[in-house]
């Protein structure tokens, strides 16, 4: 096994919002493209596979010389597409990273291998909010975390609750509050029990799966960043990141 964790990247064409955004050419290359060899430019000291279930993708991947291992279509979270391919990796720990996430940063991989410790199942990323707007966002999930740095709760709503003072930029400026970043690194004994674990309560509810983990008494880590992830998720998101790329 390698001493470091392995970076596996779950990929699928099927996408409500932007379907094959994947494979979406982006100045002659596919999203996807962009995504591996960002990887691999900012933090190359990984192992880096890709975790598909198309067959379109397995080809474009190899055909650029990167590692892509085959899992089934009906996995119902990319956690568990993580779990499958790992059983045939055989990395002691995985860090998840995301195919329309091509902007990711070499610290924000190292942190995520720096959370995993002993005691710790997954650790994750957090930013501080800036807007009042976004805090009060329930597309953008919020963190409270222990003073060691391991997660308390996570949820959609704005946490902690201000009670009887008003949430403006100004206090947000005062007191810190953490919107969570989809990044995650997994010790792989949990990875391999994470999809037998009951769906609880919380995780029904507040329909976030790392809840899961808590309800079942696992320890997450909460790194804190200052280096937001850019998704796409919608094709307007494309003007996004190629106004981040190089003239």
């Amino acid at each position: 096994m390698s001493k470091k964790p392995s970076i596996i990247v779950p990929a699928r064409l099927a996408s409500s919002r932007f379907p094959r955004k994947l494979l979406h050419e982006v100045r002659g290359k596919p999203v996807i493209l962009w995504t591996a060899e960002r990887i691999r430019s900012v933090a190359p000291e990984f192992p880096l596979y890709f975790a598909v279930e198309d067959a379109e993708l397995e080809d474009c991947l190899k055909g650029a010389g990167f590692e892509a291992v085959r899992t089934r279509d009906d996995h119902p979270s990319g956690t568990d597409r993580l779990a499958e391919a790992n059983a045939s990796i055989g990395a002691s720990a995985v860090i998840n990273l995301q195919g329309d996430e091509p902007l990711v940063t070499g610290a924000q991989i190292r942190a995520l291998d720096e959370g995993l410790r002993e005691g710790i199942a997954m650790s994750t990323l957090a930013i501080p909010f800036e807007r009042t707007e976004d805090f009060e966002n329930p597309n953008q999930v919020k963190v409270v975390r222990d003073r060691s740095g391991v997660a308390l709760y996570f949820s959609r709503s704005p946490i902690p609750f201000a009670r009887g003072q008003t949430v403006d930029g100004q206090w947000l400026a005062a007191h810190t509050c953490y919107r969570h970043l989809g990044l995650y690194a997994y010790d792989a004994d949990f990875l391999s029990k994470f999809s037998t674990l009951e769906t609880g309560f919380l995780e029904t509810v507040e329909k976030l799966e790392q809840l899961r983990a808590m309800e079942h008494g696992y320890r997450i880590h909460v790194g804190i960043t200052d280096q937001a992830t850019i998704g796409i998720d919608i094709p307007e998101d494309i003007e996004r990141f190629e106004a981040r790329l190089p003239a």
